[in-house]
This record gives structure tokens, sequence and C-alpha cells, in this order.
């Protein structure tokens, strides 16, 4: 298990960009599991809606790049380098995610060649699927 300080020392993302909070479990170069507890005094409600707060779509799909980050990145191989997005494929939104939730954040890599790859993401609440689909990425 991954708390904040052990995130920020595999990738570069600071407040208030960091969107997980621990990570349950990984495995370097193949996948990651990790967690955003989503409050409503995040910066992003105040105005994603005025009292109807939804979590971005975007911002879901960030926290489940920094998830597949985090597998990637704790390889030897490639500490100190950051992983950028190189496509969103096949991506779709299946549940509104609210203040309270409790974002659970999978990914797993499907395919790696060279500095690029593919991660299948899926992002779920108690069980429900918020966000699924894949990500690909390109370590610089």
């Amino acid at each position: 298990m991954l708390d904040v300080k052990q995130i920020m020392e595999i990738i570069p993302q600071r407040a208030p960009f960091l969107m997980i909070d621990r990570v349950e479990e990984y495995t370097p170069g193949e996948s990651a599991i990790a967690y955003k507890n989503v409050c409503i005094n995040e910066w992003y409600f105040e105005g994603h809606f005025p009292g109807n707060p939804i979590m971005p779509g975007v911002l879901i799909t960030e926290a489940l790049a920094q998830t597949g980050a985090i597998a990637i990145l704790s390889e030897k191989e490639n500490k100190g380098k950051n992983a950028l997005f190189g496509g969103i494929d096949k991506l779709r939104f299946k549940r509104q995610v609210v203040p309270g939730d409790i974002l659970k954040l999978e990914v797993k890599i499907i395919k790696k060649k060279g500095p690029i790859g593919v991660g299948e993401a899926i992002a779920t609440v108690n069980g429900e699927v918020a966000v699924k689909g894949e990500l690909t990425f390109a370590l610089v």
C-alpha cells in the first residue's frame, strides 16, 4: 500500500492535480489499484456544477492515467520518467461521480512496445462502473 507521500515519489503530479489518495496494490509494469476520496471541497466543484457537483469525466480519466502511471513508473528502468497521454480509446462514462463517493481506480497494462503502452482502465463506485476504456501512454 502506498500513501500520498510514496505516490509522489513515483509520479510527478502535485496538488491540486494529484488525483489519487492511496494505492492499495501495484505490480510494477503490470497493474495498479488506487483510490480517490471525492470530497465536496475539491477545487473543481466550485464551477462543475454549482448546486449539482459532479466530478468532471476528464478528471476521472486523469485519475485513471495517474493510476496507470504508478504501474509503469514504478519499474526501475522508468524511474524519473513521465507517462504522457498518447490516446484515449473506447472510453465510456456510465455513472456520475459526486462528493462522498470513493472512486476505485484499476489499470492493467495490456500492451507495451518501447516507450508506448496501453492500459485497460476502469473506475468504479461501490462496484458500479463509472468509467471504462483504454489509455495509451508514451514514456518521456
